[in-house]
């Protein structure tokens, strides 16, 4: 019988993206659908945003952590990993939710796309107006 080692579970959205992250005990290393974070995230800047939690609370090196996320885009899916990871620090230590709060971690980004209205081509835009 294998030894069950803990793990935090978190799900993180934004726009149309779902992340569901798995903190384990571990040596820091991150896998994001079975591939390598950095090879996932390409950029600097999305890299900045995944690690954001960790990088403020500590303890980026001592879990490992698992990513399934699926929707959206490259920045929606490193926004939604990003709210994963923050959630699932929490179900490690609540002593991390000031911290965490006062950076906006916690905060579902509520931004999603205008639906498309009947009636009319897009969300806001009308169909052009002919006085005569």
């Amino acid at each position: 019988m294998a030894t069950q080692t803990q793990e935090f579970l978190g799900t993180g959205r934004r726009k149309t993206a779902v992340a569901r992250v798995r903190l384990a005990a571990g040596a820091g290393k991150i896998t994001v659908n079975g591939r390598a974070f950095e090879v996932y995230f390409p950029t600097e800047t999305l890299r900045g945003v995944v690690m954001a939690p960790l990088a403020r609370t500590e303890p980026a090196s001592k879990y490992d952590v698992a990513v399934n996320v699926t929707g959206g885009g490259p920045a929606g899916q490193a926004g939604a990993t990003r709210h994963g990871i923050a959630r699932a620090l929490l179900e490690v230590d609540v002593n991390l939710r000031p911290v965490l709060k006062a950076d906006g971690f916690l905060t579902r980004d509520p931004r999603m796309k205008e639906r498309k209205k009947y009636g009319q081509p897009g969300a806001r835009k009308r169909f052009q107006f002919s006085k005569r």
